[in-house]
């Protein structure tokens, strides 16, 4: 059996052209479009599109033009397309906002908000969960296709595409799984379940445009220039995030797919394609704060624990930047969010770090907080990347 295959073309902005170019390239390392996707069948595009709706500048979405190209080249192979992500939106079409409507409109491909079409329990032989209620739009494809965005996450450390197809499952459920799972690690085997009912055939991560920081959606956009593909999404990430400069094998969901064979995390275990990793390692890219509680090896249990709390983040209200729209309160999973005098509050004693609050909040009004010896730690770890940066 071959080694698994990661294809990785540079791309410096989002012009149609290139990304036509670079997409084609990918595919043809991967053996091409029509070896992966079988003409003329019913494909399912899993985009990655937050709640509520952002605009595609942002850096949030999957960009929309980078989604058409790949739709361009499926249209040409005579698929029936669908486009979709579960997405809250209380007012009019969220895909409106992000440019997604017109971009659908525009090719005739159907764009759907996975809640319009009900979800389906399904049987899941997971670590954690039995069971799970799986959008029909993913259960009746006869091919998943898996456009993830690359991204920090507040809560996981890291964004891929394993972390993307939790968007499968109803945004209430998602909800109640921040609140039983408050543990980053049963969370992300929770998350390892549900990507294992529904496994991609082809995974294409928008690395054009990156988020840094605090992600997944109030971070920092981040030029990284780059478009990565497989067929394997463990191995995708594992490369995402070996070129942000994090060990694959210490963010959760990589390790844990890992290790139940769903897909490869190991490096020497691939064939990468196209650019080589240490000509296109981003050494200044910002991580999560919780990223630091990775940093594990070699540190005894009790001495782990005491430094994964002094860098747990806790979210705090901007009283003159909040709204009033109450999103925080509507996703909050254990009602720490909740409205007082007309402006959003987060009791400490009911919250559970889940970060929902901070990922849905689009007026930047929701600032995550960390004790001093966690920023201490935080600051001293960049500070070593940096100095380990030069001999590297």
């Amino acid at each position: 059996m071959g080694k698994t295959k990661v294809s990785i073309q540079r791309v410096p902005g989002y012009d149609e052209g290139l990304i036509h170019r670079a997409l084609l390239k990918n595919l043809e390392f991967l053996g091409g479009l029509d070896r992966i996707i079988r003409p003329k069948s019913r494909v399912f595009v899993k985009i990655n599109h937050l709640s509520p709706p952002s605009p595609a500048e942002a850096m949030i979405v999957t960009h929309p033009d980078f989604t058409k190209e790949l739709l361009r080249l499926l249209l040409d192979i005579g698929c029936d397309i669908m486009v979709g992500d579960d997405i809250q939106h209380k007012k009019g079409d969220g895909f409106e906002i992000s440019g997604y409507r017109k971009m659908c409109t525009e090719l005739g491909v159907r764009l759907v908000n996975l809640k319009e079409i009900g979800f389906r329990e399904t049987v899941c032989r997971g670590e954690i969960i039995t069971k799970a209620y799986i959008s029909p739009a993913v259960l009746d494809s006869d091919f998943l296709i898996n456009l993830p965005k690359l991204k920090t996450h507040s809560f996981m450390a890291f964004t891929g595409a394993i972390k993307n197809m939790f968007g499968i499952i109803p945004h209430g459920l998602r909800c109640s799984y921040h609140r039983k799972y408050d543990n980053s690690e049963l969370f992300a085997q929770m998350l390892v379940d549900i990507f294992s009912c529904a496994p991609p055939q082809l995974n294409i991560m928008d690395a054009i445009c990156a988020m840094e920081g605090e992600g997944p959606s109030a971070g920092s956009p981040k030029k990284v220039g780059l478009i990565l593909a497989s067929s394997d999404a463990v191995a995708l990430d594992a490369v995402a995030t070996k070129l942000i400069g994090l060990d694959p094998m210490q963010v959760r969901t990589t390790a844990f797919a890992s290790q139940r064979e769903l897909g490869t995390a190991r490096l020497e275990e691939m064939e990468l394609l196209g650019e080589k990793i240490q000509d296109i390692e981003v050494k200044d890219f910002k991580q999560s704060a919780i990223a630091v509680g990775l940093i594990r090896k070699n540190i005894p249990a009790f001495l782990h624990g005491f430094i994964q709390w002094q860098l747990v983040l806790s979210p705090r209200v901007l009283q003159k930047k909040c709204a009033a729209c109450e999103e925080c309160v509507d996703i909050c999973p254990t009602g720490a969010a909740h409205m007082q005098d007309a402006k959003a509050r987060i009791d400490k004693s009911r919250c559970i770090h889940c970060m929902c609050c901070h990922e849905v909040c689009r007026y930047y009004a929701i600032k995550l907080g960390q004790k001093p010896l966690g920023r201490i730690l935080r600051q001293m770890t960049a500070v070593y990347k940096r100095i380990m940066s030069y001999f590297s």
